[in-house]
Parts: C-alpha cells; sequence; structure tokens
C-alpha cells in the first residue's frame, strides 16, 4: 500500500482530537516542538533549544485517565522538570500519568529544528511509532513547515497543524491581505519586495503619501517575535525633492538596526515590506486574539492578551497579561472568528493568533490589526496552564475566564525573566524557594505561579514563569512577589 500524503493524513482526523474529557477514547499525541523558524533569527534566542519546554503543558492533557502521551525533546529531560507539570494534574497521581507518558530525545541541542534531528535518526523514529496507536494518533508541533510535514509522512501520523503550502497567510503580506478580505482595519502600508532598491521605493511612497509620518516600519516577512522587525525615522526627510528623498532614505535605510544578522541577504529571500508606525493618542498597547481551528473547520477563541513587548526596537515579545482590556476584549474576540473563519476556508488548522495595536484618544480607543501567526506562540502555554490547572473556561460572551467555583482568573505571564542573580540556581532550588514562600499555584486558593523554561535557569538566568490570580491586582502582585523572591528582594 502506498503511503498517504500530508494532506490525506490529515483526512484521518476528526473534531474530538483535543477532547480529553469526552466518553470518546482519547487520541495519542506525538509532541515533537519543533521550532522551525529562521536560523538566523532563531540563533537571537538565548538557550532556544529549551524553548522546546513550553510544550511541556500538553502533558496536562494525561489528566484524563486514558489518554497517552508521547514527548520528544533535543536533549533529556530532566525528571524534576517534567514532574513540576505532573504535579500539577487534579486528581491523578504522578505515577499514573508516569505510565502513560513516553519521553526521547535526540541528545542534540544544536540550534536546528527538532523534527530535522528525528529524521536523522530512523531507528529513534521506528521506536517512537512502536509506542502509538497509528490508527488514532496525532503529531502536535510549534509550528510546521517542510520538515515537519515530512516527519509526519515518514511517520504516517497525521500533523494537527496548518500545512506549510499555506504558510504564506502567517507572513507579514498574507497578514495584510487577510485583513483586506476581512474587512479588519490595519496599518497603511507597502506590497512585498524583494531588492533593496525597490524598498527604498516602497519608503519613499509611504512617505510621500503620508507626509505627516515621523516613522516607519520595515518588516521581514517571515519575522517573528519582533526580531525581523526595525524603526525607520522618516522625520527631517527632504519630502518635496524625489531624488533627496530617495537617497536620504537609502542612507538611513543601509544603517537600519534590524535584530536579524544579515537581513539584506533575507530581503532577497523572503521579501520585506514597510508600515506606517502607529503613535500618538493617550495610551498605547498591543492586544492580541488567540484561536483554534478545529478539523472539521470549527473555530474556537481561546483568549485574548496585553502583550508586553521590549527589546532595542520596543517590538520584542517579552510576555502577556489575559484578559485583553474590556474597551476592545469583544472586537479582538471578533476578529479571531472572522481571520479564523477565512483561514479555515483556506484549509488552515489548529493554533492562530492575530496580534494588533490599540491607541487611546481620550475615551475611545482605535485598535488596528497588526499580524497573524499560523502557530503556538508564547500566548498558547500560558492559557494551556490556565485551563488545564483550574478546570475553567473562558466564556465566549464576556472573553473572561471562569473557574468551577465562579471566579474569574487573570494571570501575567513571561517567558524572559532574566537575570545574573539566577545563573547557577537549580530547578530544586528554584521549587525551595517557591514552595517556601508559598507561592506555588494551589488550586484552593486559585492564585499562585507556574514555572517553564526550567532548562535555561541555570546556565542562562533565564525563566519562565505564569503568575495567575483572582484579579488583574491579585495576579501582577504574585508576579511581584515571585520575582522578588528568585531575587532574594525579600
Amino acid at each position: 500500500m502506498a503511503p498517504l500524503s500530508f494532506a490525506e493524513l490529515q483526512q484521518r482526523l476528526s473534531a474530538d482530537v483535543d477532547d480529553t474529557d469526552g466518553s470518546a477514547a482519547p487520541w495519542d499525541v506525538l509532541v515533537v516542538p519543533s521550532l522551525n523558524l529562521d536560523a538566523q533569527q532563531i540563533a537571537l534566542v538565548q538557550g532556544v533549544h529549551h524553548y522546546e519546554e513550553r510544550q511541556l503543558f500538553e502533558l496536562i492533557r494525561l489528566r484524563q485517565p486514558q489518554a497517552r502521551m508521547v514527548f520528544v525533546t533535543s536533549k533529556l529531560l530532566p525528571e524534576l522538570v517534567v514532574d513540576a507539570v505532573l504535579e500539577l494534574l487534579p486528581g491523578v497521581p504522578i505515577s499514573h500519568a508516569r505510565h502513560r507518558l513516553k519521553l526521547f530525545d535526540t541528545d542534540d541541542a544544536s540550534p536546528r529544528p527538532l523534527a530535522a534531528k528525528l529524521l536523522e535518526r530512523p531507528r529513534l523514529l521506528q521506536r517512537i511509532r512502536q509506542v502509538l496507536n497509528t490508527e488514532r494518533s496525532y503529531i502536535s508541533c510549534f509550528n510546521v513547515g517542510d520538515l515537519e510535514r515530512q516527519l509526519s509522512e515518514t511517520l504516517q501520523v497525521p500533523l494537527l497543524g496548518t500545512d506549510p503550502e499555506l504558510a504564506y497567510w502567517g507572513s507579514k503580506a498574507g497578514s495584510r491581505e487577510l485583513f483586506s478580505r476581512c474587512g479588519l482595519t490595519h496599518p497603511d502600508g507597502s506590497a512585498l519586495v524583494h531588492s533593496f532598491s525597490d524598498l527604498v521605493e516602497a519608503c519613499a511612497e509611504l512617505a510621500g503619501r503620508r507626509p505627516e509620518l515621523q516613522r516607519a516600519v520595515v518588516k521581514l516577512n517571515e519575522g517573528f517575535s519582533g526580531e525581523g522587525n526595525a524603526p525607520l525615522e522618516l522625520a527631517g526627510l527632504e519630502r518635496s525633492h524625489a531624488g533627496a528623498l530617495r537617497e536620504q532614505l537609502s542612507e538611513r535605510l543601509e544603517q537600519l538596526a534590524m535584530p536579524a544578522a544579515g537581513w539584506r541577504e533575507l530581503l532577497v529571500s523572503q521579501g520585506v515590506l514597510v508600515e506606517a508606525w502607529l503613535s500618538g493618542g493617550d495610551e498605547l498597547s498591543s492586544p492580541s486574539v488567540q484561536g483554534m481551528i478545529h478539523p472539521g473547520g470549527e473555530v474556537e477563541v481561546l483568549s485574548t492578551h496585553e502583550q508586553l513587548l521590549g527589546g532595542p526596537s520596543g517590538q520584542t515579545y517579552l510576555g502577556c497579561q489575559f484578559p485583553a482590556r474590556d474597551h476592545y476584549r469583544c472586537e479582538l474576540q471578533r476578529w479571531g472568528l472572522s481571520v479564523g473563519a477565512e483561514l479555515a476556508s483556506l484549509g488552515a488548522l489548529d493554533h492562530f493568533s492575530v496580534d494588533g495595536l490599540a491607541r487611546r484618544f481620550g475615551d475611545s480607543w482605535d485598535l488596528q490589526a497588526i499580524e497573524v501567526n499560523l502557530r503556538k506562540g508564547g500566548t498558547t502555554h500560558p492559557m494551556q496552564a490556565l485551563r488545564y490547572l483550574s478546570n475553567g473556561r473562558l466564556c465566549q460572551d464576556s472573553g473572561r475566564f471562569l473557574s468551577p467555583t465562579g471566579s474569574e482568573l487573570h494571570y501575567k505571564a513571561t517567558d524572559n525573566f532574566t537575570s545574573p542573580r539566577l545563573r547557577g540556581l537549580l530547578p530544586m532550588d528554584l521549587i525551595d524557594l517557591v514552595a517556601g514562600a508559598g507561592l506555588h499555584y494551589d488550586a484552593l486558593g486559585e492564585s499562585g505561579s507556574v514555572f517553564h523554561l526550567l532548562g535555561c535557569l541555570s546556565e542562562h538566568g533565564k525563566l519562565g514563569m505564569t503568575c495567575i490570580g483572582r484579579s488583574a491586582q491579585e495576579a501582577e502582585q504574585v508576579y511581584a512577589r515571585t520575582k522578588a523572591r528568585l531575587l532574594g528582594d525579600h
């Protein structure tokens, strides 16, 4: 029998793949947290292979007594890192969950996609396949590229994720096209260009069209987490003379502070565009909405967030707060349903998100769509943690998250809690410090902290955490108290 193609394998998926609470036999899940992103940009992320640990929150699906999971990483996960998640399972002994969890690793910490490492190890793939119910199992990845598609076809196991043939719709240019299709307001900008001279021309056209514009942002088409974005100052340009304008823009673009190294080569290979930099107003925020496209095309809004940004250009993702502001939360949810429906019609699957920018002018807010992500992201694992820890649900009408007791739950989360004072701290030390201060998440009190990226802690002084409370103020207090405890400010 001929092997099935990626598309044929995906046809096996049914709407109950993510159902861990129903009566149907749960699907086996092969978690391959492969970060298939641009190599030069991924190299900017400190301790990048430890980011595979973010998907450990998928282990919480093992709370269903019949669920089974295989989790693969680049390097062997320490038992304490795994147990720190398993101990959060409500009503399930760690030993019971451990029996239904199989861990594999490639023993390769190089900054390459995990899927590439697996494809180089056919014997390891054979061992993995032997423990799966291949008639009722699927692969879960961080994002899906050609390597992950090849892994699915090699194992003959369907992958719950968007076919990389649709990757354009998660690019900067594809996002702008989606916003136009869905009627979402978005910044003035250019089409995609693939040469430096065309970029100069695109910037000149934007500057001429918008004479009041003082700044623009240049975006690599496939950049992520803000690492492919750079501000371009337009103030002081000689806009009345076309030749002088292009010469000045060329000089400024030559000095562009793009975080991604070798961006001029990436400009040619993946393309770049320029957009108006949104400024002004009494207050700025960076909200987002995350959704899920289930097999069969049903679209579900999972969450709204306020993104916490920083870095040299102020556009690097650092963390988030849940939920987004009351002022525009319902509009964000409408974005999620509209963009999700369009993506579903194109054949997309699994997680997606829409990032925006909001500006307050007096009592009103101007909300602009910025980009679409066709993958899991920095806001995925904190919401997974909250859902499974609390056994609560998102109210689709209000966008608020309610626990079974009726409490409204909030959180503040980060992947980038970094300090030299954390270096040398082992995961066991972290747990001792936090438990001693009563800051671990407590299901009865419905507040506390949970952690990820523990593998980054000792070497890089870097940690991820989600701090939960029954109000935004309580979540912020838990975050501040946890940070102070870990830095010794107590």
